[in-house]
């Protein structure tokens, strides 16, 4: 199974570093301790959850919850600076999203190891951070604002030697073993007090001042974040009292009936505040407007300094908004409380039909740097990059009722570059911003308008929300053909995309026939060599291949491949890609040495053609790498496979789509050579990556677990193995269906897992039920069918049931004979495990006769010294053991033994059984005459 996933490799000298690495005593990123009134008993509640032990586990993960604005930081803070000398290291981690959580992380590794993070990539120094803390006992991470309980998931289930503490406003999603510690508002004692505190900072309060601080945190309902803000401007405004500000919020009662509770205490008390500052620094007032409608977090100074703007005036306004507790600032960027955000764009969009002039403002300073001085050509992607987040944001708030003023032409400038980065998924609000956009300004049936619906089913698609892709792209189409027509270039490209979202979904009999029907209607109205004529057939093709069809698919990429050469010539780009498509095409269909062939004339015409580093000569390297790698030529193809993934690292980065396939790709040949750590940390760390680009239930990060699953699984950890193929299958079967290709896959992986194991009954019942799910969507005679059948024989077989697997393998064989011909892998497969079986049962002849055709197909498909081709001559030579025939056992073993140890090594598992073999032989032709009995050897 191929995940197309993906990560960077660390540096060697990286590798060993964590576990060396000492952080000294009392290291933490901490924020400076603030007021924390009422709240002892929270925090002694809260020490006994992260150090109450449990018997089955070691670390303990807390989360303390409740409405926004109401201490959860503040107490989470409290905590780690009252118990810091407790821990090794404590580190507060930014958690509102899967980046932010990264970023953090980097700021530990550049923190312990400085010189060397300098020059490491963002994904090394994640992966590092991770690895330290996985060496080393005694931390505690402060998950701080978590939106997504998931998102920890990379890093709680995988750390184990410290404290886990998550803050979040959110109740529910949290693992079953998370202990969760919900947070109220203040006792009016402590309320008043920490009022006083805030208010009379250099005198004691007297008993009339107390009385006026209980009336005014009454009225604020003992809500902590309106006490600080309440606080901070009294602080600010001392001929103010405390009576007076009370009956200024008293008189706003009325206009702030919308929204929560907290949300409106929090708007009357900005009432009062902002019509203060709007007298003392009116551009602090429009900044702080203007913020409402970004990210909340890592606001650049720069962001909201236009050209005409003086940098030290808007430095001067943050200043004013940090000292009234409106903002928190670092100097460069600022934050805004998630709270007070809400409040001002409700505030904002209810008192006008108009855009709001502070989401007006935010798009303008966007549109500034994208676009720099006035200019109609892009800024280059890394001078704004770090932006996106503030677009999206800008995308997701945007009121319903919203007047259009300008096109979206930032937003579709960040959703191209996302796109182009393999992010689709990440663009999604900006999507669905572009698609009302325009459907307000254009109408639903314009041209523009179906392409942005297009546009947003393919990010739903990418997503993974394949259901919600499907029913949009089928309205879309409709709309497109009631408007356009059946056979309009734009209707065309609609119906061509939900094909593709059906085969992703596995609904191949929806799929093919669209795909056919565009074929049709592209040959009519284009011509037969037209170019989008000549993708439909190549994506028709693609079709078959999925669904099985290779006899079909075959000539169809043929055809495709000479009509290109015919209209663009032997060397042209568009002919390569058609060429490489066909030599993909051998290799699913068992033709390793024509794949393999065609392939290499590929990459050698691209280098000619194309250089050494275009995306699509990377491309063909990896195809071929992977070719290699299909027939067993790990020595040729590991190289290769690294080469690569180093180029596409230089030339794409770490995140792109092919960088991640090749990453993929170089796990599993690393699994399939015995280099299993190697293996499952990249395997480990690509996962990690899929979870926060893509999300813990999408298909790509499903098949990366699956393939950590299976890396697992062969390195012998069977318990670690099984846990995550039943994570996979529960979730393949929440988000696909139990029909869909995918979750037949992580089942029959399962049972395999359950197989070796030891559990032979689970296995069984497990295959059985994917053969006959394989056989309802796929046909009795697909090759995924009878890969499952072929499984379910092996496991009938290592029950001891020899007739019930020979009768299954009979059946099998003679169906790949006739279907796939007797030269395919699946073929060749079934033939060794049915001399197997006949072995096993004591059916040596028959058994010697499969062994010799099965070894024979091996040499001719793979070459003499192939791992497969070397177990075939094993198994013959251990065929000819168990009837005693040991002239022509000896000179196998003898050959099996010589190149098993120039391919795999000395010590490898199938080189000493070969040698096992030969040993017990040379024992029993010394004491044959004695004893007179021969032994069945172990296949």
């Amino acid at each position: 199974m191929n995940a197309y996933t993906g990560d960077i490799l660390l540096p060697v000298g990286a590798l060993n570093a964590p576990e060396r690495v000492v952080a000294a005593p009392g290291t933490s990123n901490l924020p400076p301790a603030t007021l924390c009134l009422g709240r002892e008993a929270e925090v002694t509640q809260l020490r006994g959850i992260l150090t109450r032990q449990h018997e089955t586990a070691i670390t303990q993960s807390g989360a303390v919850h409740g409405l926004g604005g109401i201490g959860k930081s503040t107490l989470a803070l409290h905590y780690s600076h009252r118990y810091r000398s407790e821990y090794t290291l404590i580190w507060w981690v930014n958690a509102a999203s899967p980046e932010e959580i990264e970023s953090s992380l980097t700021g530990l590794t550049r923190s312990l190891v400085p010189a060397w993070a300098d020059s490491a990539s963002r994904t090394a120094q994640v992966a590092w951070a991770k690895q330290w803390l996985t060496w080393h006992p005694g931390w505690l991470l402060v998950y701080d604002n978590v939106e997504n309980p998931d998102d920890l998931t990379p890093y709680t289930g995988a750390l184990h030697k410290g404290h886990h503490l998550a803050t979040s406003r959110l109740i529910a999603g949290w693992p079953d073993g998370a202990v969760t510690l919900t947070l109220g508002n203040l006792n009016a004692d402590d309320s008043t007090t920490l009022l006083c505190q805030l208010v009379f900072k250099d005198i004691s309060p007297t008993p009339q001042h107390r009385a006026e601080a209980r009336a005014l945190v009454k009225e604020l309902g003992q809500f902590p974040l309106a006490i600080k803000q309440a606080g901070a401007y009294l602080s600010q405004n001392r001929g103010i009292s405390l009576d007076s500000y009370r009956r200024r919020l008293t008189t706003k009662l009325g206009k702030t009936t919308h929204g929560i509770p907290a949300e409106r205490t929090i708007a009357r008390i900005w009432d009062v505040t902002l019509h203060t500052l709007q007298q003392v620094d009116p551009l602090a007032v429009e900044l702080l407007h203007t913020a409402a409608w970004l990210a909340p977090d890592d606001i650049p100074h720069s962001l909201l300094t236009p050209p005409d703007t003086d940098p030290d005036d808007v430095a001067e306004a943050i200043g004013t908004l940090a000292a009234y507790s409106m903002v928190i600032d670092s100097g460069r960027a600022f934050s805004v409380h998630r709270l007070v955000q809400t409040v001002l764009r409700t505030a904002a969009v209810r008192e006008s039909s108009a855009t709001p002039a502070g989401r007006r403002d935010a798009e303008r300073a966007i549109e500034c740097i994208l676009y720099p001085e006035d200019s109609k050509v892009a800024a280059p992607p890394q001078q704004w990059i770090h932006l996106i987040p503030h677009v999206t944001a800008l995308a997701a708030s945007a009121p319903p009722e919203q007047e259009i003023e300008q096109a979206p032409s930032v937003y579709e400038l960040v959703s191209q570059y996302l796109q182009d980065q393999g992010q689709s998924a990440r663009a999604l609000p900006i999507y669905e911003y572009i698609q009302n956009q325009f459907k307000k300004t254009l109408g639903d049936t314009h041209p523009a308008s179906l392409m942005s619906s297009a546009n947003l089913a393919c990010s739903y698609m990418a997503a993974g929300n394949l259901q919600q892709a499907i029913s949009l792209f089928k309205a879309t189409l409709t709309q497109s053909e009631k408007s356009l027509g059946d056979t309009h270039f734009t209707t065309l490209t609609i119906c061509n995309n939900l094909a593709s979202a059906y085969a992703e979904a596995g609904d191949h009999k929806q799929s093919i026939p669209l795909l056919e029907q565009t074929l049709a209607n592209r040959v009519q109205t284009l011509g037969e060599n037209h170019i989008d004529t000549l993708t439909s057939r190549n994506n028709l093709a693609h079709g078959y291949e999925s669904a099985g069809e290779a006899s079909r698919a075959i000539p169809l990429f043929e055809t495709n491949l000479a009509k290109f050469r015919e209209a663009f010539g032997e060397n042209h780009p568009k002919t390569l890609y058609s060429q490489s498509n066909l030599s993909y095409a051998y290799e699913k269909s068992g033709d390793l040495s024509r794949a393999i062939s065609l392939h290499e004339i590929t990459l050698a015409k691209r280098l000619e053609v194309l250089g050494d580093s275009h995306p699509e000569t990377l491309q063909s390297k990896n195809h071929l790498g992977r070719a290699y790698h299909a027939a067993g030529d790990l020595e040729r193809a590991i190289p290769l496979l690294k080469a690569t993934l180093l180029q596409r690292i230089e030339v794409l980065g770490e995140d792109h789509p092919d960088t991640l396939i090749s990453q993929n790709n170089l796990a599993l040949a690393y699994k399939d050579n015995s280099e299993h750590k190697q293996a499952i940390r990249l395997f480990e760390t690509t996962l990690a990556q899929e979870e926060r680009i893509l999300g813990q239930i999408h298909p790509g990060t499903l098949i990366t677990r699956n393939n950590l699953a299976l890396a697992y699984s062969e390195a012998g950890n069977l318990r670690r193995a099984i846990q995550l193929h039943e994570v996979t299958l529960a979730q393949q079967e929440q988000l696909l269906g139990e029909l869909h290709p995918g979750t037949l896959t992580s089942q029959h992986n399962l049972a395999g897992a359950y197989r070796e194991a030891g559990d032979i009954d689970r296995a069984i019942d497990l295959l059985k039920k994917s053969s006959a799910r394989h056989e309802q969507i796929h046909g009795d005679t697909h090759p995924e069918t009878l890969n499952c059948r072929s499984s379910l024989a092996y496991a009938y077989k290592k029950a001891g049931a020899f007739n019930l697997a020979i009768n299954l393998y009979e059946a099998t064989l003679k169906q790949c004979i006739d279907n796939l011909g007797d030269e395919h892998q699946l073929t060749v497969l079934c033939r060794r495990h049915l001399g197997e079986s006949h072995c096993a049962a004591g059916n040596y002849v028959r058994a010697i006769s499969l062994f010799k055709t099965s070894l024979a197909e091996c040499e001719k498909l793979l070459g003499t010294t192939h791992p497969q081709t070397l177990i075939r001559r094993h198994n013959l030579a251990a065929a000819y053991m168990a009837v005693g025939n040991f002239g022509r056992a000896i000179p196998l073993y003898k050959l099996t033994i010589s190149q098993c140890e120039q391919t795999l090594g000395r010590e490898h598992p199938q080189t000493l059984l070969s040698k096992s073999h030969l040993a017990r032989i040379q024992r029993e032709q010394q004491s044959a005459k004695k004893m007179g009995n021969r032994h069945r050897p172990y296949l």
